[in-house]
């Protein structure tokens, strides 16, 4: 029989509906039948037993929540009975013991990268142009525009056929019931130099007008995109009396790695001259630096080489049980075979320090996760916010009306392996093993300092459906869900929905999920966002503008 819903830690007193739940239906619990006294909605919560104001409500094991309004036994979860509470926290206090996954299948593979020469290997072979302030963004877009279409690496955009379509029913006479849309796709076109996979033209609002530590928060992940391994070298585009100096920009390489030897060219508008003068030496340069990398070609890797970004947005009730704790599979997969994982998006970690803290591997790495996370939070909470307003209402409407609820699931992803280290926005990865990054719940702003921290792949998981890529790491996206999969199939690229049916174990798909991240660390496989050309990137402006 179908299992209708699920009780995820034997402390809990909740569990979550699987499918839509009526009222007057009896669920079969471990111990006892619970009449359910509400519908309760598919990924939504209900009580296995009586709940009265001032009560705890345990999920996953832990604390989620405090009740406000009575609840009775099988009675929905709502915003009008439960609000956000946590667990403190404070020292580590116990030492962790790990079980790593079973990596037999693994042992022996490799995915075909870019090897550069400090060690790094990279999924992808990317030129950057990089403006190093917002006044460079239309010099950025020039270069883009010139390149693009000249190089075959534009994506053809179907939609101008689309519109030319329409003009052409409109002027004969057509109403628009009588208009038939079609789906278009993208395709690239032959590329003069097959061994780049592209140039990435960066564009943002920094770089001046904030604060001195912005600025250098935005040098360092620039300089982190740049020594990425995906990164084969970089153009960068200067005005010259901005915040965001190209000398703070080369500081931070150096400290990444003293022997940079990535080519870099760097042209400040007010040292050249004119605009077109600018220009011109810049895409020149840019050229010439192609023709450089299409030399360099993809070579075997053992899956240690790999550096994986674990994240989640849009999430829904099922992320926590399905497509999160198959990334934590895979990350413990990762781990054991010598590789590195990021978790970040601190405020989405709210409810379960205790638990990082008691997984770091010394006392030093925990006190800097409790200060950094205590920060956050004070500066949260000075802006009249906190973590208890991170869930949105998309995130509410399909469960998750709590933050640590929210949490407790978006965690998962870290699975199970020791924090082997703990770093701050702008920082790169250091160490193999997981580790722990600051940054904001936001998708676009998380993603981006993932692979300005290192990453070569990130994993997103959504259940609602969010259109997110990044420039230079290719963003797997998987679906929580069969639904979500099957309505918005050119977004997903790995189907966690059969854990929810019951069909496939965590462990069996997380095993599935590093074949797929094998394929397109290799080149082999675009992901949808690849396809689709969705470069986001937002970095976080962590001071205020001045």
């Amino acid at each position: 029989m179908k299992i209708r819903s699920l009780q995820i830690d034997p402390l809990d007193n909740v569990q979550v509906a699987l499918q839509d739940l009526y009222k007057g239906d009896s669920i079969e619990t471990e111990k006892e039948k619970v009449v359910l006294q509400d519908d309760i909605p598919a990924k939504h919560k209900f009580a296995l037993q009586d709940l009265k104001p001032g009560e705890s409500v345990i999920m996953y094991g832990v604390l989620v929540g405090k009740v406000t309004a009575s609840i009775p036994k099988g009675g929905l979860l709502t915003t009008e009975n439960i609000k956000h509470d946590s667990a403190q926290y404070g020292r580590r206090n116990i030492k962790y013991t790990w079980n790593p996954p079973q990596t037999d299948r693994f042992e022996n593979r490799t995915f075909d990268g870019f090897h550069r020469s400090d060690g790094q290997v990279g999924t992808a072979n990317y030129w950057l142009v990089i403006p190093l302030v917002f006044c460079e963004n239309r010099n950025v877009e020039v270069i883009r525009n010139a390149f693009l279409e000249e190089l075959g690496y534009a994506k053809p955009n179907p939609f101008k056929s689309l519109v030319k379509g329409l003009v052409n029913e409109f002027q004969s006479g057509k109403k628009e019931s009588e208009t038939k849309l079609e789906t278009f796709s993208n395709s690239t076109n032959r590329q003069l130099f097959p061994n780049v996979d592209g140039i990435k033209f960066l564009s943002h609002q920094g770089g001046c007008g904030g604060t001195r530590q912005d600025a250098e928060a935005l040098c360092a992940l620039l300089a982190g995109y740049i020594h990425n391994p995906n990164v084969a070298g970089a153009t960068v585009l200067s005005l010259g009396c901005q915040h965001a100096q190209a000398d703070i920009l080369k500081e931070k390489l150096y400290q990444f790695n003293p022997d940079f030897d990535k080519p870099l060219h760097v042209f400040e508008q007010q040292k050249e001259g004119t605009e077109s003068e600018l220009l011109a030496k810049a895409i020149e340069k840019t050229f010439w630096g192609l023709v450089a990398a299409n030399k360099i070609q993809r070579k075997p890797a053992p899956l240690s080489k790999l550096c994986i970004g674990l994240e989640c947005g849009g999430s829904d009730g099922f992320s926590g049980i399905s497509a999160n704790p198959v990334l934590g599979h895979v990350s413990d997969l990762v781990v054991s075979l010598g590789g590195k994982a990021v978790l970040s998006e601190f405020p989405e970690l709210c409810g379960v320090e205790q638990n990082l803290i008691d997984r770091c591997v010394d006392d030093q790495t925990a006190d800097r996760f409790t200060e950094l996370m205590r920060a956050y939070a004070y500066a949260a909470e000075k802006v009249g916010s906190g973590f208890d307003m991170n869930p949105s209402p998309g995130n509410i409407k399909d469960g998750l009306i709590t933050d640590a609820i929210k949490s407790c699931g978006a965690a998962k992803k870290g699975g199970t392996s020791p924090v082997a280290d703990v770093l701050d926005y702008g920082e790169y990865v250091k160490k193999s093993g997981l580790t722990l990054l600051c940054t904001p719940g936001n998708d676009v702003e998380s993603t981006t300092a993932m692979a300005g921290s290192g990453c070569t792949i990130i994993l997103f998981t959504t259940g609602l459906g969010t259109p997110t890529g990044n420039p230079i790491t290719p963003v797997i996206k998987v679906s929580s869900n069969n639904q979500l999969a099957r309505r918005m199939p050119d977004i997903i690229d790995f189907d966690a929905g059969a854990i929810i049916s019951g069909e496939k174990t965590i462990e069996e798909m997380g095993k599935e999920l590093l074949e797929e991240i094998i394929q397109v660390a290799s080149g082999k496989k675009p992901t949808k966002a690849m396809d689709l050309g969705q470069d986001d990137f937002i970095p976080w402006k962590r001071g205020v503008s001045l």
